[in-house]
């Protein structure tokens, strides 16, 4: 059984359709990258996959139960956890303090900062800010960190949640060629043993990270399979490959 199944999705906006009758599924363990042009429904698929938005018809099951109905909040406590093209951190906080206020969402950033820390609180932190390369910088504040930095930082927050499937929206968006290598090597490793799916133009990072691929063309699916079956299949390269 998948992790994540999507059956006849359509979103209907005032008669356009930015997705059209759209299944998709995913097994659990699995890292699927999502490509296409502009419009061809990535980011709305997986805004309906979050609860951000509602699907006009379709069902959306994850762990077989159907998010259609549920919240963008319910569906995180499920255990899904989204990262936006821009980082989304606490720019006031310490690096170690964003990992901190992540572990212990249900709680206010007040009482986890000045509350007890317990040694596996405190352990999992070190383990989390060592594994995203940030260790050193644990007491420097976040806004001083570099666009990547910051982008690591998040990923690092997610982590800390420990969700069972990790949603990636273009996470490499405004890094230079160094800091988009070191996010596909820090994918590989952080999130080796995740249900991941990573929505991705750059062709370069795409080839350092992905195995299956999902490819969507005017809110449907065009093709799918392996990143070589992906680059030898004609009408990928027809209405994608060629321009990217």
């Amino acid at each position: 059984m998948p992790i994540l199944e999507t059956k006849s999705i359509t979103v209907d906006f005032s008669g356009f359709k930015a997705i059209s009758d759209l299944y998709f599924t995913l097994k659990a363990g699995e890292t699927r990258t999502i490509l296409g042009p502009n419009g061809a429904g990535k980011t709305t698929s997986i805004d309906l996959i979050t609860g951000k938005i509602k699907p006009t018809k379709g069902s959306i099951d994850f762990k077989g139960r159907d998010l259609v109905n549920l919240s963008s909040s319910e569906i995180s406590k499920l255990g899904i956890g989204r990262k936006f093209q821009g980082p989304n951190i606490f720019d006031n906080l310490t690096v170690e303090e964003n990992i901190e206020v992540a572990i212990v969402e249900d709680t206010g950033v007040f009482q986890t900062l000045f509350s007890r820390k317990s040694k596996e609180s405190e352990g999992k932190v070190t383990t989390i800010l060592k594994d995203i390369g940030l260790y050193d910088r644990r007491n420097a504040s976040a806004e001083i960190l570099s666009h990547g930095e910051k982008q690591w930082l998040e990923m690092g927050m997610i982590l800390a949640q420990d969700p069972e499937l990790i949603i990636l929206d273009e996470p490499t968006t405004g890094m230079t060629a160094e800091e988009t290598y070191k996010t596909g090597e820090l994918i590989l490793s952080i999130f080796d043993d995740k249900t991941v799916i990573i929505i991705e133009h750059d062709m370069d990072f795409v080839r350092q990270i992905a195995t299956n691929v999902t490819v969507l063309h005017q809110g449907r699916t065009l093709a799918e399979g392996t990143l070589q079956e992906i680059e030898e299949n004609e009408d990928v390269q027809q209405v994608y490959l060629r321009s990217s």
